[in-house]
């Protein structure tokens, strides 16, 4: 079974986004800001992760930007999920190594359709 990251500071959103990713057959853990997504991925790298971009502590910028830099840390698919939608945003996301990107509200087909897209199911 796959393994996807959930992080958001939200806890409403990790909550969808834990529901959605379990009907596709995927394991999830939760964290709630950056440093402790990369506390997690230091331990288990997951297959997946699921970034929101504003967070205490540390951003979801951040934190990618840190990952890729990680040992093994180039491996997960990333999939940033938040409501900055301007195309700067969206381009700095993918050149610090995001993979792909949704927009906040999301449901399960937008989810489906970006983690096809990206070859997780």
């Amino acid at each position: 079974m796959k393994q996807c990251l959930v992080v958001d500071d939200s806890s409403v959103i990790r909550k969808v986004a834990r529901r959605i990713l379990e009907d596709m057959n995927f394991e999830i853990s939760e964290a709630e800001d950056g440093q402790q997504a990369l506390d997690e991925c230091r331990k288990t790298m997951p297959d997946a992760i699921l970034l929101d971009w504003n967070m205490p502590v540390m951003d979801g910028l951040e934190f990618l930007t840190s990952l890729r830099a990680e040992e093994g840390g180039e491996k997960p698919v990333v999939v940033f999920c938040t409501t900055e939608n301007d195309v700067a945003h969206i381009a700095r996301a993918i050149r610090a190594g995001a993979n792909e990107y949704i927009m906040k509200p999301f449901d399960r087909e937008i989810v489906e359709a970006k983690f096809q897209e990206v070859g997780l199911i």
